[in-house]
């Protein structure tokens, strides 16, 4: 006896795409629980920077829409699921990836309907492009994110990847940027934490 694939008539398309994008939970991000225990997913992570997107808005300025900043949180790593993480200090590995995450968004995206597939797909390559107000407040916020976990989970990716500080200082400038008074908050905890040991 074999089992046959559910139908769901007009609903088929995106109930197609939902369980396509399912498969984001089992992508393994560098940066792991606090406290310890297994790497975060990509899925968690795209959660944490949506409700992170929504706890700042107070500080995003008028230019910014708050909504769409958190639908690109959760579009962003979609492409994942074909390319996987590639850990952003890696510049060479980004770089060769570029075109995979392109490829990936267009296939993924396209699982949807006419007009959801188009605006998706605009939406992340917004995100990706990183000129409106909304994916430079978008792409600060999501740098900033795991810098904030490692500097509360004593440096963990850090340590395991051996990143220096001047990496974290270059590769996270968008953060002051865009937000110049964090950006010197965190400096000054990055400096910390390359004394306490957790950054080369």
């Amino acid at each position: 006896m074999t089992c046959s694939t559910p139908t769901f008539g007009k609903f088929a398309d995106i109930i197609n795409f939902l369980m396509e994008i399912d498969k984001l939970k089992r992508v393994e991000r560098r940066t792991r629980l606090l406290g310890g225990g297994r790497p975060e997913n990509s899925a968690e992570h795209s959660w944490h920077f949506a409700v992170a997107a929504m706890s700042m808005a107070p500080f995003a300025g008028s230019k910014v829409d708050i909504d769409r900043v958190i639908k690109m949180a959760l579009l962003h790593d979609i492409v994942e699921i074909d390319t996987g993480d590639v850990l952003v200090y890696d510049l060479e590995a980004r770089a060769a990836i570029a075109n995979q995450e392109a490829q990936a968004a267009e296939r993924l995206f396209g699982l949807l309907p006419t007009p959801q597939n188009s605006q998706f797909l605009a939406l992340w390559q917004e995100y990706e492009e990183g000129i409106t107000p909304d994916a430079q407040f978008a792409g600060a916020l999501d740098r900033v994110l795991p810098v904030l976990q490692n500097l509360h989970n004593e440096g963990q990716s850090w340590q395991e990847n051996q990143v220096r500080l001047e990496q974290v200082l270059s590769r996270n400038t968008c953060v002051g940027e865009v937000w110049p008074d964090l950006w010197e908050y965190v400096k000054t905890q990055l400096y910390a934490a390359q004394e306490k040991g957790w950054l080369r």
